[in-house]
């Protein structure tokens, strides 16, 4: 193993050290099962790097990843960048062209897959794609190019083992270790180029804030191709010599229980519509349910007991361990981060985007003047500022430096001369700003600031967020249409059948309309006479969205949406 100190800071780096400090543990795993220890994720690491050196993978490879979490993921991506080729993590629910788009861009020569995503590589152009390997050993078609289950793909690996290995080529912190392909909410895909750097910089500042104990669990729902989950999930964990769980697919509310019951985490990093959805099904109609906690709740202290027993029930849901419960990717709703606090749940509201690898600001734990609605302090050795602030509001673009940040967009030069400066600062596109105690505010992108007639500007986020609040309510958008406010509402139809069981369809209809109308006249009640929504929708299917569940809003500019 290497340790040479110009590679402390590469992800090679990272898998020697925990295998030499916590060889034995438990390292990664599927929930349920028994875990690889942190020799065996070390040795099968190696094994495939060895295959893949075989084929012929070396610094200007670029090698696929499309499939969904397990250690087998984990171990795929350890092998390539252990060989100085680069690592492209695809988002599992990414449709059938963007993914074609991807590898035909990036030239990819081989992919790790999965039988659930397999299909997407059927009518791929096989003028750069030489091999498919298959994570969990599902066979091919005949008419795809040659796929190999990772079994054989490693057992052919050994054949040769007489022969004295050709050496691994020493990998610096600065060379590029992975190209993600964003997943935003205003445009086209960006192809985010990543050193061993900016990730592991970013796994150590994150570690450096949070205690944690060798052998502490860290159930992965979220997916690992995402920035988010693996800076986080992944890296933070090896280094703590914690162990991951995977828990498959995203799983269901049942499944996560019984999930969390037996691996007892530690940590859990989810997106806010996870923690808004268990708001909504398992706190709010406990409370209108029953007259007297609904009085009791209009009163401050009466609302923070009653959150505060239902806190320890959902403590003993998430297994009655939890310490860290990391929340990212999108905003969180202001009254479940409300809720959140008042329950006494150890949740962390973190921010940043896949060009900083990702965090840029996040807790510390602790930190009794983190604000709610905020998104912390700036995490360590990160610096943050506010770009051009309004006088009055002290609102601007949030910029970010250090070294988490990228090298750029791949063949976008145009793309990185305006989103990073020559003195390294990244230019975020959200808008923000910072209290009296340091937290940063984020207030939303700064293309989705809807500007009225009159001058004034108008963020849809925190409006959105009033509406998301209603329990019938599942997503909201909301956009301007000819010099008007309006907004589309997507509903929770399990709640309104439960509503208008026995009513016609008529007698429905007019029933969402009228929840609508109450919306919108409730809501306009707490805004400014120049904001007030002029109309609202109602949205039959759910808005396209990304993959940390944003909505898409680029798809539904000018109110031009169909229900």
């Amino acid at each position: 193993m290497t340790t040479s100190a110009d590679v402390r800071m590469t992800l090679n780096y990272v898998l020697d050290a925990s295998c030499e400090k916590f060889g034995d543990q438990g390292a990664i795993g599927m929930a349920l099962d028994q875990p690889l220890t942190y020799h065996e994720l070390y040795e099968r690491v190696m094994t495939l790097a060895r295959c893949l050196q075989r084929d012929g993978v070396d610094r200007e490879s670029r090698v696929a990843i499309l499939a969904e979490n397990s250690h087998f993921w984990a171990i795929a991506y350890f092998a390539v960048v252990r060989l100085g080729a680069v690592a492209v993590p695809i988002l599992p629910d990414l449709p059938e062209a963007d993914v074609h788009h991807i590898l035909t861009e990036m030239k990819v020569e081989i992919v790790f897959t999965s039988q659930r995503q397999i299909e997407k590589l059927y009518e791929q152009n096989q003028k750069f794609l030489k091999t498919v390997v298959t994570l969990d050993d599902t066979q091919g078609m005949a008419d795809l190019v040659n796929v190999v289950s990772l079994s054989d793909y490693m057992a052919e690996g050994g054949e040769d083992s007489t022969e004295e290995p050709e050496p691994f080529a020493e990998i610096g912190e600065d060379d590029l270790a992975s190209i993600l392909y964003t997943s935003g909410t205003s445009g086209y895909s960006k192809a985010v180029m990543l050193s061993h750097k900016n990730l592991t910089s970013n796994a150590y500042a994150a570690a450096s804030i949070i205690e944690v104990e060798p052998g502490a669990v860290f159930l992965s729902i979220l997916p690992v191709s995402h920035a988010y989950e693996f800076t986080a999930g992944l890296i933070l964990p090896l280094i703590k010599g914690a162990r991951v769980a995977y828990a498959g697919k995203t799983p269901t509310p049942a499944i996560l229980q019984k999930l969390c019951q037996h691996e007892r985490p530690f940590a859990l990093f989810a997106v806010p519509l996870v923690m808004e959805k268990i708001y909504k099904k398992r706190v709010l109609p406990k409370i209108s349910s029953s007259k007297a906690l609904s009085l009791v709740c209009r009163l401050s202290l009466g609302r923070k007991l009653i959150y505060k027993r239902i806190g320890s029930k959902l403590m003993e849901f998430f297994g009655g361990n939890l310490q860290l419960l990391g929340i990212g990717g999108a905003a969180l709703n202001p009254e479940v981060e409300q809720f959140l606090l008042d329950a006494g749940l150890p949740y962390l509201v973190g921010y940043g985007l896949s060009e900083s690898a990702p965090l840029l600001s996040g807790g510390p734990p602790g930190d009794k003047t983190i604000a709610v609605g905020s998104a912390g302090k700036p995490v360590p050795g990160v610096e943050i500022r506010i770009d051009k602030p309004d006088a009055e509001t002290g609102i601007g673009e949030i910029m970010g430096r250090g070294p988490n940040v990228m090298r750029g967009y791949y063949n976008d030069p145009e793309s990185t001369a305006t989103t990073l400066t020559e003195d390294g600062w990244l230019a975020t596109g959200d808008l923000g700003f910072f209290d009296q105690a340091g937290n940063l505010h984020v207030r939303g992108r700064s293309k989705n600031v809807i500007v009225m007639a009159n001058g004034e500007n108008v963020y849809p986020e925190p409006i959105e967020h009033k509406m998301n609040a209603y329990p019938w309510v599942v997503e909201v958008l909301l956009v301007e249409n000819n010099g008007r406010l309006e907004s589309w509402v997507y509903p929770d139809y399990e709640v309104i059948d439960d509503q208008t069981a026995g009513q016609t369809s008529g007698e429905r209809q007019a029933y969402i309309a009228g929840l609508l109308e109450t919306m919108r006249s409730e809501v306009n009640r707490q805004l400014s006479v120049s904001s007030r929504i002029a109309k609202i929708y109602e949205r039959r299917e759910p808005f396209i969205k990304t993959a940390t569940h944003k909505i898409k809003r680029y798809l539904y500019d000018g109110g031009a949406m169909v229900s």
